[in-house]
């Protein structure tokens, strides 16, 4: 498999103080990274970073962050602009918050991809469609929706389907399952794994779950107070965990049962 994404000896500081140490891992085509960890841990600053979303206050002090051939943190807002949805793309975790409430989810998945490629509303909507479908929901009754007009489950998996509408290389989740009860949990695991398989997107899951990343992840990372505690192939750290503090996690929460 190819490298996609490669985080080399990266550091991360807000405010002058250094939330991430020296954290380095690598994703390949096809394959979902789980990093967990608890709330405050640094997981979705990770993911931030590579998408240029720290804000005025947080800086990559030291590292890279590749994308292919592209180091991340180097590129001025112009070039991530252009990055950003074609190549890596983010699902969040309350993906309904970031939609415009005034707009139809047609509208603004036409917008979605009309911002990067020259492109037709009724081809625009055919590939919408499409990835509803895949996802095993109404595009209809979807794309004439409004925001408010969606359960939290599902505009998850809308927030999917817009993340996945220009087929990006590398596809970030933070924490895209919190919010959800278990049943609806696991099928948006199943979907994620299911975009995986079709198109060969990498993925990277951070969860406070590590139930969650146990049903879908391929290699798991473990992160506290920034720094990496164990990081390899999922089976072999959920069968024998090496550092306390995964051994705290797993025995904290639920798991799912891997599909």
């Amino acid at each position: 498999m190819n490298e996609i994404l490669n985080y080399q000896s990266v550091e991360i500081c807000y405010n002058g103080n250094k939330i991430i140490h020296d954290v380095s891992f690598n994703v390949h085509s096809g394959e979902i990274l789980g990093i967990v960890g608890e709330s405050g841990s640094g997981k979705s600053t990770l993911l931030k970073a590579a998408m240029g979303l720290l804000g005025s206050r947080g800086v990559v002090t030291r590292g890279d962050i590749w994308l292919q051939e592209k180091n991340l943190p180097d590129l001025s807002p112009k070039e991530l602009r252009k990055v950003c949805g074609p190549e890596i793309s983010m699902v969040f975790q309350n993906c309904g918050a970031s939609l415009c409430p005034i707009r139809t989810i047609r509208d603004q998945m036409y917008e979605c991809m009309a911002e990067h490629i020259s492109i037709t509303k009724k081809d625009a909507f055919d590939r919408a469609a499409e990835l509803l479908e895949k996802l095993s929901l109404d595009p209809k009754r979807v794309l004439d929706s409004y925001p408010f007009e969606l359960s939290v489950g599902m505009s998850q998996r809308v927030g999917i389907c817009m993340a996945m509408l220009l087929n990006p290389k590398v596809l970030l989740a933070d924490e895209p399952t919190s919010a959800l009860d278990v049943s609806i949990q696991k099928q948006v695991v199943a979907e994620m794994k299911m975009m995986r398989e079709l198109y060969g997107t990498a993925i990277v899951l951070v969860t406070h779950n590590i139930g969650v990343v146990s049903a879908a992840a391929d290699n798991i990372l473990v992160l506290k107070n920034g720094k990496v505690m164990e990081y390899g192939e999922t089976i072999s750290i959920i069968k024998s965990p090496q550092d306390e503090y995964t051994r705290m996690l797993m025995s904290a929460v639920p798991r799912l049962q891997r599909a």
